[in-house]
């Protein structure tokens, strides 16, 4: 049954692939919604700043729908916004999550908070599989985040190719990046009626992650 819905989206892949496969079912996207940190400057899940993620959304012909809370605040602010979007009609959250349980059950949590159905597109799909989906479907996705402890900042600004693939996988982490080894930001593909214009700036580097600063073309 065609529902509408409301994509958590963290402006990477996974959110992505997902989306992708809800509106290929045929479901009707209605707003995007990501966290950000309390300043609202920049999002928890991938640390992108609002404005790239708001070019994002235009280029999807959606709005962006913000919560802002610190880490103890971050499940009562999700709730909120949920119930919010329930009271606007919107009948479904979709999820980019592929296999983490615990994540699962705290979206369903939540979900159940506001009274909200939920859909996992990618879940329990061979995580390999799905990358090869991303790249074949035409989507460009760049590493923009590494956890230094288990993978090397070099992989920071790569552009997800099959050969990208098999050097994660040589480098010993999960190509998908679902245990939090790296993240991604999605700045091309199916989704979008124009790319996203992005350029790449300095490494920053906090605790033992690296974060490539991402900025739009259009600022100074």
């Amino acid at each position: 049954m065609q529902k509408s819905f409301v994509m958590s989206w963290s402006g990477g892949k996974d959110s992505a692939l997902a989306y992708y496969r809800a509106v290929l079912e045929g479901h009707v996207p209605l707003a995007l919604f990501t966290m950000f940190e309390e300043d609202g400057t920049k999002s928890r899940s991938h640390g992108l700043p609002i404005e790239v993620m708001e070019a994002q959304a235009d280029r999807m012909g959606l709005p962006l729908v913000i919560g802002k809370a610190s880490w103890s605040g971050y499940e009562k602010e999700f709730i909120e916004q949920l119930k919010k979007f329930k009271t606007q009609g919107i009948d479904m959250g979709v999820y980019g999550d592929i296999d983490l349980q615990d994540h699962l059950e705290w979206v369903k949590k939540v979900s159940a908070e506001a009274d909200m159905d939920v859909s996992h597109p990618l879940w329990q799909e061979p995580r390999k599989k799905l990358l090869e989906e991303l790249i074949n479907e035409g989507f460009q996705a760049v590493i923009t985040v590494v956890d230094t402890k288990r993978l090397d900042e070099s992989f920071l600004g790569r552009e997800f190719t099959h050969e990208l693939i098999g050097e994660l996988e040589t480098a010993g982490v999960d190509a998908c990046g679902e245990e939090g080894e790296f993240h991604t930001i999605i700045i091309d593909g199916p989704i979008f009626v124009e790319p996203v214009p992005v350029r790449f700036g300095e490494t920053v580097k906090v605790g033992n992650y690296r974060i490539l600063e991402v900025k739009l073309y259009s600022e100074e």
